[in-house]
């Protein structure tokens, strides 16, 4: 149980020590003073780890699915438009997973992180920035941001696999730990 506390610990350290914090993005007004993030209702440490793990990532799939469709659009070569088109998709279905367990755990379907620059999310900024490049510009702000998701995105859900108490949230993050391991291992091969 000690081993299980920690980890969880850690997982909420983790979240907070990785950038999620309440300073807004250069490009991003704050977010209302009067909106305080809500605690998750669930009572135990391990209950928090999946209330913070899926309040996170529902955001961070949410920007990643905006750059994915961008990139689908405008990257140039074949194979890397068609695999940002595919996870693009595997995204969406994701959050399709994800909104009904945020509502299942009795959390808000608001974005908690909203104005926050976390490692791995996909931030207003992000997608400016990707907007302004063009041809390989674009490609390379692409691939340094959707494989730092992807990278961070497998971090945090093997420590909700590790750490979790709610059977459904576990099956989804080691549901996502799988799928960036074989997401990784693609972009790998279209950029090597």
């Amino acid at each position: 149980m000690k081993a299980v506390r920690g980890t969880a610990a850690a997982l909420l350290a983790l979240l907070v020590v990785t950038g999620c914090s309440s300073a807004p993005s250069v490009d991003k007004k704050p977010a209302a003073a009067s909106t305080p993030v809500q605690p998750s209702p669930v009572g135990t440490l391990s209950g928090a780890t999946d209330a913070a793990w899926i309040q996170l990532m529902t955001p961070m799939n949410e920007g990643a699915v905006e750059l994915l469709t961008l990139a689908a659009d405008r990257v140039t070569d074949p194979a890397l438009r068609g695999w940002a088109s595919d996870l693009a998709g595997a995204h969406r279905a994701e959050l399709g997973r994800m909104r009904p367990l945020l509502k299942e755990l009795g959390l808000p379907s608001t974005n908690v992180h909203e104005g926050h620059e976390m490692p791995g999310m996909v931030t207003p900024g992000d997608l400016t920035q990707a907007r302004a490049a063009e041809g390989a510009a674009f490609e390379k702000v692409f691939v340094i941001q959707i494989r730092e998701h992807l990278e961070h995105s497998a971090r945090v859900s093997r420590s909700e696999v590790d750490a979790g108490s709610e059977a459904a949230a576990r099956k989804l993050a080691a549901s996502l730990v799988e799928a960036r391991r074989g997401e990784l291992a693609g972009l790998e091969r279209l950029t090597a």
